[in-house]
């Protein structure tokens, strides 16, 4: 029991908290579904188990990976365009009222 009478529902993966890992869940989720179906979809035309069961991992791992990694790149470049606009606008703030800032809007009407 955690403080409060509750109890702490985290998971950890050598020593990660995978609950708070963006991406962690819904590419877990996906590949879960996308296991099942794919392997019972197979099941149902073929009736190989063994087969059947094979496919569903195979493309449990394959769903999963994918998503993790499309999810990642996407997550790690909304980061950067995130820190590049804070950027921006600090330097805003800065050189408002300024000459420069004349100077600045005046080489955005040009381009």
């Amino acid at each position: 029991m955690a403080e409060g009478g509750e109890m702490n529902k985290s998971f950890k993966i050598f020593g990660t908290d995978v609950s708070k890992m963006p991406c962690f869940r819904n590419s877990y989720l996906y590949g879960i579904g996308g296991g099942i179906g794919i392997g019972l979809t197979y099941f149902m035309l073929t009736s190989r188990t063994k087969a059947s069961c094979h496919f569903g991992v195979a493309s449990f791992a394959v769903i999963t990976l994918s998503y993790w990694t499309q999810c990642r790149y996407n997550y790690s470049k909304l980061k950067f365009d995130m820190a590049r606009t804070q950027e921006l606008m600090k330097k805003h703030s800065m050189y408002e009222g300024t000459e420069m800032e004349k100077k600045l809007q005046g080489k955005l009407k040009e381009a």
